[in-house]
């Protein structure tokens, strides 16, 4: 008999629209391989929902705080319902960049350097010498990001403002220019590299990443051999560093204005990476040899409780 496969996307975070996107692409996909699939549009009464539906995996599509932070992974353990992804831990750290990137260069991966501040420190001087970019400790999908360019006078004011709804914690870290790569690792492989090319933006934004066209993905990256491993070596170490199980994705930086080996950084690890049809890692997946579909039936496979 099929197994059945219960899709979690949707939730209560800023990454609703994103979740549902990758859900109903992972539901539609999964059914295609013979799953049988049910689609759970997650609320607060999950716990309950899931209890009666009874999964025999559950394929966590959520993305945002309570979908990647080791919340509904805490859920699902209290339930014994074998799931995707990373467990609670690493969730848990990995959306917690600040956190993640103290283990990461632990575990030798190069990062950019940075700080940790409350957003009502920011006053009318520079928290460390621009160009910066100041992001929320716990957002995904680039929400909150700002980058303050050399010639700005003085902090961004939007930071300390109430308007700002990403939390009181926020990163400011050393602006490294020059291009956008990531590299997917699928259990304890790294997978290529790709680069992201955004189309008409200054960085690899919120439109860049969900809106079609806004960005080409060049799979594999046309980057040297050498940098290409070293990428693909970083994301590899971060991903078990952090006890990451499953698909991640990890983002760096590579500034390769001046010479090839330039300056190379590993930004932060998405243990929820996005499974939309203009998503990143059935990119590289594709490039590596594995349809959408084998992708999923292998993450659906290789669930289970205690990750």
């Amino acid at each position: 008999m099929a197994k059945h496969v219960a899709v979690l996307m949707g939730g209560f975070s800023s990454e609703r629209p994103v979740s549902l996107s990758s859900g109903a692409a992972c539901a539609d996909a999964l059914e295609a391989e013979g799953y049988r699939v049910t689609r759970v549009d997650v609320g607060r009464d999950v716990a309950g929902v899931l209890a009666e539906l009874k999964p025999d995996v559950a394929f966590n599509a959520l993305h945002g705080p309570f979908g990647e932070d080791g919340a509904i992974q805490g859920v699902l353990e209290y339930l014994q319902i074998p799931y995707t992804h990373s467990g609670v831990l690493a969730s848990a750290l990995a959306m917690d960049k600040g956190r993640a990137k103290v283990i990461a260069a632990a575990a030798g991966v190069s990062v950019a350097s940075s700080k940790l501040m409350n957003r009502f420190e920011f006053t009318s001087s520079h928290p460390m010498e621009p160009p910066y970019v100041v992001k929320p400790v716990r957002e995904g999908s680039s929400f909150g990001v700002v980058i303050v360019k050399e010639d700005q006078p003085h902090p961004p004011q939007i930071i300390s403002s109430p308007e700002w709804g990403y939390g009181d914690s926020v990163m400011v870290e050393h602006y490294v220019a020059g291009r956008e790569l990531t590299c997917a690792v699928m259990g304890d492989v790294a997978l290529g590299v790709c680069e992201i090319i955004p189309v008409g933006h200054q960085f690899y934004d919120y439109d860049s990443k969900y809106v079609a066209g806004a960005s080409k993905h060049e799979c594999p990256a046309k980057i040297s051999p050498k940098i290409y491993q070293k990428i693909q070596t970083m994301a590899l170490k971060a991903h078990q560093a952090i006890g990451c199980k499953g698909v991640s994705r990890s983002d760096f930086r590579y500034d390769d204005r001046f010479s090839e080996d330039g300056e190379l950084v590993w930004l932060e690890i998405n243990t929820q990476p996005g499974m939309t049809s203009t998503s990143l890692v059935p990119d590289i997946a594709r490039a590596a040899g594995h349809s959408f579909g084998e992708l999923l039936s292998w993450m659906v496979e290789d669930a289970s409780c205690l990750r």
